[in-house]
This record gives structure tokens, sequence and C-alpha cells, in this order.
């Protein structure tokens, strides 16, 4: 896809859950704190910033689709087997002091 296809689909994206939401630009756009001629932009697909299309998918409730954007850590076979190694599988008994009397 190109970029120009990319954009235009974010913007068919944000028109239909702001129209979904029976909300219209100048609401959205007030309270994602941009103007109405940018968020107008964005449903178009003409370029805006990256922080106008966040506060738009916070106010329409739909920052959950940039999730796909997180890191989870990975570990290799080796670490997690060394990971494994270290790990305690029973517990050790208590050693004793010398002073200490047992109940026997």
């Amino acid at each position: 896809m190109s970029d120009q296809s990319l954009a235009e689909m974010i913007g068919k994206f944000v028109r239909h859950h702001r129209l979904k939401q029976n909300r219209s630009q100048d609401e959205v756009s007030q309270s994602a704190g941009i103007s109405r001629s940018t968020l107008s932009l964005l449903e178009k697909g003409e370029t805006v910033t990256t922080a106008s299309l966040i506060q738009v998918l916070r106010v329409l409730n739909q920052l959950s689709i940039l999730q796909v954007f997180l890191i989870e850590q990975e570990f290799s076979p080796l670490a997690l087997a060394k990971l494994e190694k270290t790990q305690r599988f029973r517990a050790g008994r208590k050693s004793r002091t010398k002073d200490q009397k047992t109940d026997w």
C-alpha cells in the first residue's frame, strides 16, 4: 500500500467512528484540542501530525488500536533455559545455629 492509501484508510477509520458516535467535526476537534480544518484534513487522508491523530483517537475512544505498536520482551531459548535453571523447585531446610534447640 502506498503512503497516500494508508492515510486515506486512517481518515476513513476516524470518520467512520466519529459518525458512528453521532459527533460533528466541530465537537470532536474542540474535544481533541485541534482545529476543525485539521480534523477535516485527517479524514480526507491528508498529512497531519501524529499528535493530532492520537488526540482524535483518544476523543473517539479508539486508542486501543495503537496496541499493535507495543513491543513485548522476547527471550531467546538459551536465556529462558538459564532463567529456569536458577528457579527453585523445592524449599530448603533452614540452617540451625548451635544455640537453637530442637523440640525433640
